[in-house]
């Protein structure tokens, strides 16, 4: 295979990654709140919700991120000189966080397998956020690559965590009303 069709299947992968990484909170958001309905609703949405969650994780969410990893590999090994640019260095840091955030959510996914609920639903709605933070930041570094004013990324990525946890509050003070 030719290099731009191993970039087209990473980015792919990427997407399909993103898709799981975004959608398996909202299903631990689901089941941690299933806990407050009553039987015979809660035993049903648990038991649901943790197929579904089962599934997103290991046919999607999981073979993207290592296929993810091995398509990155490989065009690194085409493109050995990349790994020298320090937009390149900063983001295999940002990747690096991202597959942390993916492990956080193998042992969140593996609790509520189990039926432990260790964290609320409002704790997993800011955990939630933390992958499109990383994706916000990995799209900008690559599009702006040296061009990138590294204070105002700092500065602009502080404010959208300040945006993101001042959304998540308004929503709950909605949803309780």
């Amino acid at each position: 295979m030719d290099y731009l069709s191993i970039k087209a299947l990473h980015i792919i992968f990427v997407i399909t990654w993103f898709a799981g990484l975004f959608y398996i909170p909202r299903l631990f958001i689901y089941q941690t709140e299933a806990l407050s309905k009553p039987e015979p609703e809660k035993s049903i949405l648990q038991t649901q919700l943790a197929i579904m969650a089962r599934r997103l994780w290991y046919i999607i969410t999981w073979p993207s991120a290592l296929i993810t990893a091995l398509m990155s590999g490989i065009l690194l090994y085409l493109q050995p000189h990349w790994i020298f640019l320090p937009f390149m260095q900063i983001k295999l840091i940002l990747v690096g966080l991202l597959y942390g955030y993916h492990f956080s959510l193998h042992y969140v996914f593996r609790l509520l397998q189990l039926g432990i609920v260790k964290y609320s639903s409002m704790q997993l709605r800011i955990w939630n956020e933390v992958s499109t933070i990383i994706l916000i930041s990995v799209v900008f570094l690559i599009v702006k690559k040296n061009q990138l004013n590294w204070i105002s990324a700092i500065l602009g990525i502080i404010a959208l965590i300040v945006l993101f946890l001042c959304s998540i509050k308004l929503y709950k003070y909605f949803r309780t009303k």
